[in-house]
């Protein structure tokens, strides 16, 4: 490796650990910002393993799978953009989805038509039951603070594992089982952590919180921590 590219992975592992710690341990305060971003990546992963599970083909092999990732993609990103229970529904749909998905690669299963059913069931429960129990704050909690330290774990793995970044994309949960526990028991202490923080940051008294926002009516926090009104 030369010292230009030691450099530059240097650079990026920094950025990525950077936005792992603040989605990890404060993603409940920028989750607004976080929609979006989270609608993109889980519709173009959901995309492209839907084209993986029903055509057989390998995980973004082929011009279609990308194309399709890309389109739902933006159709995802689009809509938690504008509407925060979509948002979080898909916020919840994607949990249920990676859990799932790996109950099914935990018996020994590769990634396959049953594991997309399955995840996509258990993804569709969990997101209306997140909007129906009223579930939403902790949902959000869990949900960044899972991805923030998958974030911050995965760098470490891709940058001292040894471990490719697609296969870190495409299945986390098996990499990390099959790498070491010891990395497990980092993640899920990270995690833990995470929720711990962001859920501390919410007693802190009022001020913005995802629940009390609605774009349409609502155009920045006013002073003392209210929510300004538009007429």
């Amino acid at each position: 490796m030369t010292t230009d590219s030691f450099f530059a992975m240097a650079v990026a592992a920094v950025i990525a650990l950077f936005f792992g710690a603040i989605v990890a341990f404060a993603g409940y305060r920028f989750f607004l910002v976080l929609l979006p971003i989270w609608g993109f990546f889980f519709g173009f992963g959901l995309g492209a393993q839907t084209i993986q599970a029903l055509f057989g083909e390998g995980f973004l092999s082929t011009i279609t799978s990308w194309a399709v990732g890309f389109a739902v993609a933006v159709v995802f990103a689009g809509l938690s953009y504008l509407f925060y229970f979509i948002g979080v529904g898909l916020l919840a749909g994607a949990l249920g989805y990676a859990l799932g998905v790996g109950i099914v690669e935990a018996f020994g299963l590769d990634f396959g038509f049953l594991a997309w059913v399955v995840g996509v069931i258990t993804g569709v429960v969990v997101a209306v039951g997140t909007l129906v129990l009223n579930l939403q704050k902790w949902v959000i909690i869990a949900a960044t603070a899972l991805l923030g330290a998958g974030v911050i774990v995965g760098t470490f793995l891709f940058m001292f594992g040894g471990l490719p970044a697609p296969e870190l994309v495409q299945n986390p949960v098996r990499l990390v089982l099959q790498t070491s526990p010891g990395w497990l028991l980092a993640f899920l202490g990270v995690a833990a952590l995470g929720v711990v923080a962001q859920y501390q940051g919410t007693r802190r008294g009022p001020g913005w919180t995802p629940e009390t926002y609605d774009r349409w009516t609502v155009t920045a926090p006013a002073a003392g921590g209210a929510a300004a009104e538009t007429p």
